[in-house]
């Protein structure tokens, strides 16, 4: 079987990640005997560069024929004083909107190779983490009603947070499923002491979790949720929220594994079809350089292989390869580790081709 894949390189190092990710793919394809096609999209501030349209209507097209896109980054200084709608950011909700991807799956691991990365104190994560933050991703207040004006105090602005039932009770599920596959247990974040939507989330979520008994269920507030993180992120197994806050969450979490780099996520509606991009910006003063860290896209692209293709082995001889560089002591010059070489972009990419093997777990 062929898988096809829309590549959309967009912004910044987001093409420098994204062919690190190609290159992996390519190595997994002679090792496992799986055959991929790459069909290029232009995305965010490349796109209106060459179009006036950060999500243009061929782009569009191309993903729905695709079975998956694998997404670089978007964005940079050069497109700030565009309007919202014409900004690069904007690519990147509206193909998440066309493919209804509506849950965002974000792992956040701390491996103990990298223990020395983190920022918090040896005997916090002396035995490491493995988070996965499901956010709801198509609601709440990104996709709420917006305006500016003026009245007689001045200029106003508004942002609207909004959530329906189905939208709660769809992302629940998908936290629960998640959760039957590791520890069994999800930690749903809100501020239901505040606002009337994390009320009925909370009401949504509790209503859910009847349908699967065995899943332990937790409530926190988001301050207190982003305070445990730092405090003692083992507590954690599945992180269930919305939008905005999963959002910040998954962040914090991310430099938590000791960078940002270092991070993949998936979004996926109810299909197989998803969106696979690392979680970090465009970083656009390194672009170019060699010098960015691609690990995020190359999981990003293992996830890929799990979650759309059905193919845990090839993820897992990934993972397994990274693992293996780590072990090795290499690493991109974002993540410290004691005694370490720093390598840049294509070397870390090349060592971990070489680790890729047909013996995964």
């Amino acid at each position: 079987m062929t898988y096809r894949i829309a590549v959309a390189r967009g912004d910044g190092v987001g093409p420098e990640v994204v062919e690190s990710a190609m290159q992996i793919l390519e190595r997994v394809s002679e090792v496992f005997g799986i055959d991929f096609t790459y069909h290029d999209v232009l995305v965010g501030g490349a796109a209106y560069d060459a179009t006036g349209n950060p999500l243009p209507e061929e782009t569009l097209d191309t993903i729905r024929e695709c079975d998956s896109v694998l997404f670089g980054a978007v964005g940079g200084d050069k497109w700030d004083g565009l309007p919202h709608e014409l900004r690069p950011e904007a690519a990147i909700l509206g193909i998440r909107k066309a493919l209804m991807a509506y849950s965002n799956l974000r792992p956040g691991i701390l491996y103990p190779q990298l223990k020395e990365a983190s920022p918090l104190k040896n005997h916090i994560v002396e035995d490491g983490f493995d988070i996965c933050v499901v956010r709801e991703l198509t609601g709440g207040i990104y996709f709420g009603r917006k305006r500016t004006w003026e009245d007689e105090n001045g200029e106003r602005a508004e942002d609207v947070e909004e959530y329906s039932r189905e939208e709660i009770e769809r992302i629940a599920r998908k936290a629960f499923q998640a959760a039957m596959g590791r520890s069994k247990r999800v930690t749903s974040v809100d501020k239901a002491n505040v606002l009337h939507t994390s009320r009925l989330w909370r009401k949504v979520v509790e209503e859910v979790h009847v349908d699967y008994p065995e899943v332990e269920l937790l409530h926190m507030y988001i301050d207190n949720a982003c305070m445990q993180a730092v405090r003692n992120p083992s507590q954690f197994d599945v992180i269930l929220t919305s939008n905005i806050f999963g959002d910040i969450l998954s962040d914090e979490i991310s430099m938590l594994t000791g960078s940002i780099g270092l991070l993949p996520s998936a979004s996926m509606g109810d299909g197989r079809r998803g969106i696979y991009e690392p979680i970090h910006g465009s970083a656009p003063t390194i672009a170019g350089m060699d010098r960015v860290n691609p690990i995020g896209t190359i999981l990003s692209a293992a996830m890929m292989l799990e979650h759309s293709f059905g193919l845990p082995k090839a993820a897992r001889s990934i993972e397994d390869a990274i693992k293996k560089v780590f072990d090795e002591k290499y690493h991109t010059e974002d993540v410290f580790m004691e005694g370490g070489k720093t390598v840049g972009t294509k070397e870390i990419t090349r060592l971990i081709a070489k680790n890729i093997e047909n013996g995964a777990n």
